[in-house]
């Protein structure tokens, strides 16, 4: 049992530091809102990945090629809106942003609505921690209860870790931020065209 915690420990560790367009949502969240108001919306993976993890591993199937698709598109046009945004809060920096809860609570929702039309987590567990979860299931509950706590205690918090450096460098000053916001701009409006070439075929990897 052990040997599967220290598996999903190992497997979480590059899923939070890999650079991806849930990391530029939350630079972009952290310049806007501050640390405080983004550390939540770490937490997403847990509201968005049960349904991938019931659609994909318990069924045990690839999902069709057409439906990836579908949610490549959806989610690229998330991904521009989002960089929209980013610009938005880039242009008008000067303005005091939103901090109450509502906001904290948006950004939680924003970033699960990102993971579940990211067709990434699905192609993820379906062909790599899908399979070790149903053989850890298969000896016990606690076997994969075991594999999960060490997948989502590294990648949560590793991502919690990404939100407080991001908010460490908020602090460095209002120059700092923008510049970091708009980097997290482009990063998003990048991922979302890259995105949306592979929904429409245009790009093959």
């Amino acid at each position: 049992m052990f040997a599967l915690f220290l598996q999903g420990f190992v497997l979480g560790l590059p899923a939070a530091a890999q650079p991806g367009p849930f990391q530029a949502y939350l630079l972009a969240q952290t310049m806007k809102n501050g640390w405080r108001r983004t550390l939540p919306a770490a937490f997403a993976p847990l509201l968005s990945d049960g349904p991938i993890i019931l659609l994909v591993v318990l069924l045990l199937t690839q999902l069709p090629p057409a439906l990836l698709r579908l949610l490549q598109i959806a989610g690229a046009l998330f991904l521009l809106y989002l960089g929209w945004r980013a610009i938005q809060a880039f242009r008008y920096a000067g303005v005091a942003a939103a901090t109450s809860a509502a906001a904290s609570r948006q950004s939680m929702l924003e970033a699960a609505l990102m993971n579940l039309l990211n067709p990434n987590p699905y192609i993820y567990w379906a062909t790599v921690t899908g399979p070790i979860l149903v053989t850890a299931w298969r000896a016990s509950p606690t076997h994969a209860l075991a594999f999960l706590l060490g997948f989502y205690g590294t990648l949560i918090g590793g991502l919690l870790a990404v939100v407080l450096l991001f908010g460490g460098a908020r602090q460095l000053g209002p120059r700092i931020t923008r510049t970091l916001t708009l980097v997290s701009a482009f990063a998003l409006v990048a991922f979302g065209l890259y995105q949306l070439t592979l929904g429409l075929g245009l790009l093959e990897v």
